[in-house]
C-alpha cells in the first residue's frame, strides 16, 4: 500500500500544493488537487509538458461532447434513444458550467481555501484540533465514497457495450466520421472510447468534488468559530486563575483581554459570512443548473430502470448505478448546503452559553459587540440555486418527488 500511495503522489506532484497556504489547505484540498492535476485540469501548474498534456485531454472531451450532439440530432428519435442521449449531454453540460466557473474565478477559489489561515482561526485546544479532524477526516471518506460510486457506474459503463445483443456497440452513442463495424477497427476504437470517455467522466466528478470540498471547508470553520464563541471565558480565563467569576468586569486586565479576544472572534465571523457569500453568488448558476439537470436525470434514470431490469439485466444495473450516482451528489450539496445554514445560525446559540451573565456585559462595548453579534446570526447565511431556490433536505426531497411525478406520466406515454 506504501509503494502504490508513493506511486500516487509522485504521478500528482502539482504545483498547487506547493503554492499552498499552508498544512490547513493541504488537508482539505490536496486530493482534490491530485485528482484535478492526473486529469489535466490543474490551473497551478505551467510547465510546456503539463500545456500540451492539459490541450490535448480538453480537445478530446470537447471532441466527444461534439460526437454527442452530430449522433442526437441524426439518431431516429424514440423515446428510448432521445433519453440515452440527453442524460449523457446535460450531466456534461452541467459540469462544463462548473469547471468554467471555477478556472474563470480561480483566485477567488484560492483565497476561499486559504481563509483557514487567517490570524483569528484559533486551534488552541484540543477540543478545537479534534473538531478540525472530524471534518478532515468527514471529507476524505465523502470524497473517496463519491469517486466510488462514480467509478462502479463507469465500470458498469465499459461493461454493458460487450454484453449487449447489438454488435459494434460502444459505451456512449456518438457518431464518428467512418465506420468502425469492423473486428480490428472496432477494437481500436471501442478502447480509444474508453479512454475518453473515462476522461469525461472523471471530469464531471472532478467537479463536484470540488464543490463538495469547498462546503466541507466553510463547515469546519463554522463548528471551530462556535467552539471558540462558546469558552470565550474559560480561554481569556488561562491567565487568571484567581479571578471572581461573578464579577469578571471589575478585573481591568481581563476586561482587555476579553474584548481584545470577542473581536478577533467578531473579524472571524465576518471572514466566515464573507467567504459563504462569495461561494453563494459564485456556484448560485451551476447550482442552478444542477437542480434542472438533476430533476431531469433522476426521471429519465429512473425511466430506463424501469424499463430494462426485464429486458437487460446489464443495462438495468449501470442505469442503476448512474440514478445512484445522481442522487447521491445532488444528496450531498444539499446535505452540507443545510448544514452550513444551521451552523451559521448556532452562532447565536454559541454566544449566548458563552458566560456573558457572568457579568462581562457590563464592561464597556462587550454589550453591543453581543447583540450584534446575535441580531447578524438571527438570519442565517446559506447557498442558493439561482437566488430562487434555498438548498436544502427539503428542496432535495421536493426534487425526487417532481422526478416520480414526471416519471408516471413518461412510463404512460410510454
Amino acid at each position: 500500500m506504501k509503494i502504490l500511495n508513493s506511486i500516487w503522489k509522485k504521478l500528482t506532484d502539482t504545483d498547487a500544493i506547493k503554492s499552498a497556504s499552508g498544512n490547513l489547505e493541504i488537508q482539505f484540498f490536496e486530493y482534490i488537487y491530485r485528482v484535478t492535476y492526473i486529469y489535466g485540469l490543474s490551473t497551478s501548474d505551467h510547465s510546456v509538458a503539463y500545456w500540451i498534456y492539459s490541450t490535448t485531454v480538453k480537445t478530446l472531451l470537447l471532441l466527444l461532447v461534439c460526437s454527442e450532439f452530430w449522433n442526437f440530432f441524426s439518431i431516429t428519435w424514440t423515446i428510448d434513444g432521445v433519453i440515452d442521449a440527453i442524460n449523457i449531454i446535460l450531466i456534461q453540460l452541467g459540469s462544463f458550467c462548473k469547471y468554467r466557473v471555477l478556472t474563470s474565478k480561480r483566485h477567488i477559489f484560492k483565497s476561499l481555501a486559504s481563509s483557514m489561515e487567517s490570524g483569528n482561526f484559533d486551534l488552541s485546544t484540543e477540543e478545537r484540533k479534534n473538531i478540525l479532524e472530524t471534518w478532515r477526516t468527514r471529507n476524505d471518506t465523502w470524497l473517496k465514497l463519491l469517486l466510488g460510486i462514480g467509478t462502479s457506474t463507469v465500470i458498469a459503463w465499459y461493461i454493458y457495450p460487450l454484453v449487449d445483443d447489438l454488435d459494434y456497440n460502444l459505451m456512449v452513442s456518438i457518431r464518428l466520421p467512418f465506420d468502425y463495424r469492423t473486428p480490428v477497427l472496432y477494437a481500436i476504437t471501442y478502447i480509444f472510447t474508453l479512454i475518453v470517455f473515462s476522461l469525461i467522466c472523471y471530469f464531471v466528478m472532478t467537479n463536484d468534488l470540488n464543490v463538495q470540498a469547498h462546503l466541507m471547508h466553510l463547515l469546519c470553520q463554522f463548528s471551530i468559530l462556535n467552539d471558540c464563541f462558546k469558552n470565550i471565558i474559560s480561554d481569556c480565563q488561562r491567565n487568571f486563575k484567581d479571578i471572581d467569576l461573578n464579577n469578571l468586569h471589575l478585573n481591568k486586565e481581563f476586561t482587555q483581554v476579553y474584548k481584545c479576544r470577542l473581536g478577533n472572534l467578531v473579524d472571524q465571523h465576518t471572514l466566515i459570512l464573507k467567504n459563504t457569500l462569495k461561494l453563494r453568488d459564485l456556484m448560485s448558476i451551476p447550482m442552478l443548473i444542477q437542480l434542472a439537470t438533476s430533476t431531469t436525470l433522476i426521471c429519465s434514470i429512473s425511466f430506463q430502470v424501469t424499463t430494462s431490469v426485464d429486458v437487460n439485466m446489464t443495462k438495468g444495473l449501470m442505469s442503476l448505478f448512474y440514478l445512484g450516482y445522481n442522487m447521491f451528489v445532488l444528496y450531498i450539496i444539499c446535505r452540507w448546503c443545510e448544514e452550513i445554514k444551521i451552523q451559521s445560525e448556532s452562532i447565536s446559540e454559541a454566544v449566548y452559553c458563552s458566560g456573558w451573565e457572568n457579568g462581562i456585559v457590563m464592561a464597556p462595548g462587550v454589550r453591543t459587540s453581543i447583540l450584534l453579534i446575535l441580531a447578524r446570526a438571527h438570519k442565517p447565511t446559506g447557498l442558493s440555486a439561482g437566488g430562487m431556490y434555498d438548498l436544502s433536505l427539503e428542496a432535495y426531497a421536493n426534487i425526487v418527488k417532481t422526478s416520480y411525478s414526471a416519471l408516471t406520466v413518461l412510463l404512460q406515454l410510454r
